[in-house]
């Protein structure tokens, strides 16, 4: 029989004994069709990356499915009409992973922890977006730099280095009384008269 992979995500509002009883619902449809599933995990309540009928988050599951097709198919169709399932994805696969997947593996949140924030950032340093602040030796590279060697974020450094290139401020320009843009030509509202 062909493998699948399927996630479902359930609406927020729902607890997680009613997702589970959902995930039960669901199971029986594949097992009532011929098919079996092999591995059941509950992800967790996750943010998404936009919102999905109003919801910000959502109950991820992952079913491993044996199944004929047809039992898919009508596990799908029931979740279309279920009112409390957001979105689905059911994708065929040539093997179902034996160890825990992706989102499971506690050595992968591990080694996120050690690295600290989002990982090593955009411009290297200490963790965040692009090191965070970074330390005093480190040079950060995140919104702020570090303050000896130049950082490369949104302020930059405060002394050496060239402190990235985004979004520093810079000595105002010769000339005029018009502050750091120069003088203003005089503006004329009627264009068809000179002077």
């Amino acid at each position: 029989m062909p493998l699948y992979e399927h996630v479902f995500l359930a609406r927020q509002d729902v607890s997680q004994a009613q997702v589970d009883a959902m995930a039960k619902e669901f199971a029986d449809v594949i097992t009532q069709g011929g098919g079996k599933i092999t591995k059941t995990e509950y992800w967790g309540l996750k943010n998404l990356a936009f919102k999905i009928k109003k919801s910000r988050k959502a109950h991820f599951t992952l079913f491993n499915i044996d199944s004929p097709p047809a039992a898919v198919a009508e596990m799908e169709r029931r979740m279309g009409i279920a009112s409390d399932i957001l979105r689905f994805l059911t994708v065929r696969v040539e093997t179902h992973e034996t160890e825990p997947s992706v989102m499971m593996r506690k050595q992968d949140r591990e080694e996120r922890s050690e690295r600290g924030g989002f990982g090593g950032g955009f411009g290297g340093g200490r963790g965040g977006f692009g090191g965070g602040r970074g330390g005093p030796r480190e040079g950060g590279g995140g919104f702020r730099g570090g303050p000896r060697e130049g950082g490369g974020g949104f302020r930059g450094g405060r002394e050496g280095g060239d402190g990235g290139s985004t979004f520093r401020s810079r000595p105002p320009r010769e000339g005029g009384d018009g502050g750091p843009r120069g003088p203003r030509p005089p503006r004329n509202d009627n264009p068809g008269s000179e002077g």
